[in-house]
């Protein structure tokens, strides 16, 4: 048994170096990385660093801890309850209302959105520009 706590005590730097970022401060959950938010791990890869600039937080990441792409997603563009522009597009016709998103989401996912107008709820795509579209 003590074997193998001294084999832990002896991985367990290796483990934390395995990543190759590291959080250079606290950053709350939903925050999105800037440049200064990440360092390389001893032995890491910058162009790994570079790659997680612009990405949001899932949760909070402690200073000095690895950071995994597991812990971050695409920016959130539209909130719970967010009113937004919702759009239906068929060949010519373009139908232009509001909806109120009934749950968060990012850019390529679809969630439920409530017409204002109807109150009938669809399902949307968000657009890189924030718009909500509904298909068929």
């Amino acid at each position: 048994m003590r074997r193998l706590m001294v084999l832990a005590a002896l991985l367990a730097p290796l483990a934390a170096n395995a990543e190759g970022v590291t959080a250079a401060r606290t950053l709350p959950a939903g925050t999105v990385i800037g440049p200064g938010d990440l360092l390389p791990a001893p032995g890491g890869d910058a162009v790994e660093t570079e790659a997680m600039i612009g990405l949001q937080t899932r949760f909070v990441l402690y200073a000095g801890r690895p950071v995994t792409p597991a812990q971050l997603q695409m920016p959130q563009l539209i909130a719970r309850n967010q009113i937004a522009p919702l759009v239906y597009r068929s060949g010519t016709l373009l139908i232009e209302t509001s909806g109120r998103a009934l749950s968060e989401g990012s850019a390529g996912e679809v969630i439920a959105v409530m017409t204002l107008d109807t109150h009938q709820t669809v399902s949307a795509l968000i657009a890189p520009d924030g718009r909500l579209q509904i298909s068929r």
